[in-house]
């Protein structure tokens, strides 16, 4: 019999320990990265003085990613905003937007569905398009932050 303070504890207790610490260990590790909520669109503020790689990256987002990721990548119903922090650059590399682009992306955040890949837009213009991005997060207070799992 297990003793707690020099007194038996009641086996339907030791059970309740048990499950309640099953639970927290399953919480703790079925879901390392919370999911964002999609239901609301964040305000983006545009800052006035893009640079010049950034004001053409704008372009080609515009061309290219609003129809999804909405208009100064605040999402939409198709698709996640980029300004929000799930997608900071600890958590999300430049590396990851050349790869969701040239491969497709599996839906792992959000509930929009699977991103397809977007063969149209060279490599050079997905580097356009992330320091567009990056320029965006940054205006709305989004810096990098240490990817814990």
């Amino acid at each position: 019999m297990i003793r707690i303070l020099n007194r038996p504890l009641p086996k339907l207790a030791l059970l309740a320990i048990v499950a309640l610490g099953g639970w927290f260990g399953y919480e703790a590790f079925s879901s390392p990265t919370p999911k964002p909520q999609a239901s609301a669109h964040p305000t983006v503020q545009v800052p006035t003085n893009l640079s010049v790689q950034a004001g053409l990256g704008k372009a080609a987002y515009d061309a290219n990613c609003a129809q999804c990721h909405g208009v100064n990548a605040a999402g939409s119903d198709k698709g996640p905003p980029f300004i929000h922090p799930i997608y900071n650059p600890g958590h999300h590399g430049d590396a990851a937007f050349f790869y969701a682009v040239r491969e497709g992306v599996q839906r792992h955040h959000w509930n929009f569905g699977d991103m397809p890949a977007q063969p149209q837009v060279s490599d050079e213009m997905v580097a356009l398009i992330v320091r567009y991005v990056r320029e965006l997060q940054t205006a709305n207070g989004i810096t990098t932050q240490e990817h814990r799992m």
